[in-house]
């Protein structure tokens, strides 16, 4: 029986072969760094929805994983931090995106004195079973692949990313999101599901599919406005408004009180002392901001204070919080 993934080779067969600049619309600038000088072709077949290249994590000569390669921008964004034979492992299951991604890295090296084609190491695999091993990988990422998913082989996708992270390792995501009620017609439509349209979750189902699969923090980086799916396009009777959100799932312990999620939430004490303590390991400074996981605000804001104000969730988390 033919299934969405079948579909979804067929879209990206299609993408590899002919580019197609309008397949996905990235709400995210792509990184100018120094002596990094991406090939026109690259851009063209940059098939995500936001980045999942952060130099914060790309520390320490990092092996990093890439799954879903499109036309090999973000291997090669990803090499600029891990310059070493086979320090980037790109992984695709359609023949032709494969060739194409290879192509693109040699043109990259025509013009890019500091890049050599074999930092990539391109694998033909699966999301669902990685030609990968296990607890080998410092950085793992995937720009708008895991939307394709339905919710059984998604679940697949994050234990196989969890497999073969390193302890502590940073699985990176980027992928369309909904608040918006999704009809089952357009669900079931396996070409809105290749094109990351219709498989959308609401933000607190994917990241508990997330915590579901083991990862113990999980950072809400960025949210945008993404798309439209509207009555006169598409089967649905309601307007459709999807968002795209840049995430890090990282392998930490599972803390015994549950996973700390951080969505961007600040807490501030302007009290009378120098500091308030919660005596449970979170010290907040008179009148400095400091980034809080919903877990730790939730116990702050139960504590009934008129002296700590805790803030809404911004959706835009650069690390340094605490849990």
């Amino acid at each position: 029986m033919k299934s969405y993934l079948d579909e979804t080779v067929n879209v990206y067969r299609d993408a590899a072969l002919t580019p197609d600049v309008g397949l996905c619309c990235t709400t995210t600038p792509v990184w100018a760094l120094p002596e990094l000088n991406m090939p026109e072709i690259m851009l063209e077949m940059n098939y995500g929805c936001g980045s999942t290249v952060n130099p914060r994590d790309l520390v320490n000569d990092p092996t990093v994983l890439y799954v879903g390669v499109g036309g090999g921008m973000e291997v090669f964004q990803f090499s600029y931090f891990s310059r070493k034979p086979q320090g980037v492992i790109g992984v695709d299951v359609v023949d032709e995106m494969l060739d194409a991604c290879k192509t693109n890295l040699k043109s990259a090296e025509e013009t890019n004195p500091w890049f050599k084609s074999d930092f990539v190491d391109v694998r033909k695999g699966d999301a669902l079973n990685l030609p990968v091993e296990d607890n080998s990988i410092d950085v793992a990422a995937q720009n708008c692949l895991f939307n394709i998913f339905n919710k059984e082989d998604l679940k697949k996708a994050l234990a196989e990313m969890y497999r073969v992270l390193k302890p502590n390792g940073r699985l990176v995501l980027s992928d369309p999101v909904t608040e918006d009620p999704m009809p089952e017609s357009l669900k079931n439509d396996d070409r809105l599901r290749a094109l990351c349209l219709s498989g959308s979750l609401p933000l607190k189902e994917y990241v508990k599919m997330m915590t579901d699969a083991g990862f113990g923090t999980i950072e809400i980086r960025a949210k945008r406005p993404y798309r439209v799916l509207d009555t006169e396009h598409y089967d649905t009777e309601e307007l459709i408004f999807l968002e795209s959100v840049e995430v890090c799932a990282i392998k930490d312990p599972m803390p015994e009180d549950g996973p700390c999620v951080f969505t961007g939430k600040t807490a501030i004490y302007y009290g009378n002392e120098d500091f308030f303590d919660d005596n449970n390991g979170h010290t907040l400074l008179q009148n400095q901001p400091i980034a809080v996981c919903d877990k730790t605000a939730r116990a702050l804001a139960d504590l009934g204070r008129n002296d700590i104000y805790i803030s809404n969730s911004t959706y835009f988390y650069d690390g340094g919080g605490c849990c």
